[in-house]
C-alpha cells in the first residue's frame, strides 16, 4: 500500500510533463502579417478602345466655319481668323504646325472680282516624323468664293480632315503611314485654267524636293464631302490610279457605299497627280448652293460626314 501510494506522485508528474509537451508542440495561429506601408495594387490596365469618327464633332466644325465665320475668300481677314483656329485645334492635339504664307493675284472668283494678297496653308505634321520617312497627306481646302458661307464647299472637307487627324493623334500605331494634314488656301478659281487655280496645293509641291515627293505614297483631297448617300472617288486621270482603287477597296471595308466620278481635275489633289504623286479626290456631288449665299450649313448631312470619315479611317489604317 505504501509503494503504491509512492508511486502515485510520480504518475502525476509524468502526465503533466506530458500534457506540457504537447501544448508546446501546438502551434499558435500565425498572426496577419501588417500591411506595407506605401504598397499598391497595380490594376490590370483596361484595353484602350479604338478611336471613332465623331460626325457630330464634324457637324458643329461647319457651323463653325460657315456659320459663325462665314464667306473665307483667301486673302480675307475671315480666312485668316479660320485659318488660326484650324492651326491652334491642330497644335492642341499635338502636331507640329506651320503655316508657310503666298501671295496670290488679283482675279475674278466666280462672277467676283478678289483682291491681290497674302494667303497661307496649314501644315500639320507629326512631331516624329523623320524627314526621310513614307507618309500620306489628307487636304482639305479652307478658302471659299467670295459670296459663298462655304458649308459645303468646303467646311465639310475641313470638319472631316479635323476628326482624322485627331483620331491620328490618338491611335498613331494604327495607322499604315504617318499622316500629314493641310488645310490649304486659295482652292478656289481667281480665272479660268490650271493657273488661275488650286494655288495652296501647287505651292505645297512646289516646295517640296524630288527626294521629299518621294516620301509621299498617297495624297486624298477632301473637297464638297457633306452632301448625297454615296461617296464619290476621282482622280485626275494623269496616270496614277493607285490611291482612287485603295479608297474603293476601303470603302467596301467600311460599308460605304461609293460611285466612280471619272477624271476630275477641279480640287487640290490634281497639283499633286500633276507631279506625279498619287492622288485622289472624295467628294463633288452637286447641290443647289453651289458657290452661292445658300451654301449653309444645313445643305451638310450628318451621315455623309460619317460615311467619308469611316472610309478615310479604313484607308488610313488598312481596316
Amino acid at each position: 500500500m505504501r509503494a503504491s501510494g509512492a508511486l502515485a506522485p510520480l504518475a502525476a508528474a509524468a502526465l503533466l510533463v506530458a500534457c506540457s509537451g504537447d501544448a508546446e508542440r501546438t502551434p499558435s495561429p500565425a498572426p496577419n502579417p501588417p500591411p506595407v506601408s506605401g504598397a499598391e495594387v497595380t490594376p490590370t490596365p483596361s484595353p484602350v478602345p479604338p478611336p471613332e469618327f465623331d460626325a457630330a464633332s464634324a457637324e458643329r466644325t461647319v457651323r463653325d466655319l460657315a456659320g459663325r465665320i462665314g464667306p473665307r475668300e483667301a486673302t480675307s481677314a475671315a480666312f485668316r481668323r479660320a485659318a488660326a483656329q484650324v492651326a491652334d485645334r491642330l497644335r492642341a492635339m499635338g502636331y507640329t504646325v506651320t503655316m508657310p504664307e503666298f501671295r496670290v493675284p488679283a482675279g475674278n472668283s466666280w462672277g467676283v472680282d478678289v483682291p491681290a494678297g497674302t494667303t497661307r496653308n496649314v501644315v500639320a505634321t507629326p512631331p516624329d516624323l523623320a524627314p526621310d520617312a513614307e507618309h500620306v497627306v489628307v487636304g482639305a481646302h479652307l478658302d471659299t468664293v467670295p459670296q459663298a458661307p462655304g458649308a459645303e464647299d468646303n467646311a465639310s472637307g475641313v470638319a472631316v480632315l479635323l476628326e482624322l487627324a485627331r483620331m491620328a493623334a490618338a491611335a498613331p500605331d494604327a495607322l499604315r503611314r504617318p499622316v500629314v494634314f493641310v488645310a490649304f488656301g486659295a482652292e478656289e478659281p481667281r480665272g479660268p485654267g490650271d493657273d488661275r487655280h488650286h494655288y495652296g496645293s501647287r505651292e505645297y509641291v512646289a516646295d517640296l524636293t524630288e527626294a521629299q515627293r518621294e516620301t509621299i505614297t498617297g495624297m486624298v483631297s477632301l473637297d464638297r464631302v457633306g452632301v448625297g448617300t454615296v461617296v464619290p472617288v476621282c482622280n485626275g486621270g494623269a496616270g496614277t490610279p493607285a490611291v482612287a482603287r485603295e479608297l474603293r477597296s476601303a470603302a467596301r471595308a467600311a460599308g460605304v457605299p461609293v460611285r466612280d466620278c471619272g477624271s476630275n481635275r477641279s480640287s487640290d489633289h490634281w497639283s499633286f497627280e500633276k507631279a506625279r504623286i498619287p492622288a485622289a479626290r472624295l467628294g463633288s456631288t452637286p447641290y443647289a448652293g453651289y458657290h452661292s449665299a445658300q451654301d449653309r450649313p444645313a445643305v451638310v448631312a450628318r451621315a455623309q460626314l460619317d460615311r467619308v470619315g469611316r472610309l478615310m479611317w479604313a484607308w488610313l489604317t488598312g481596316d
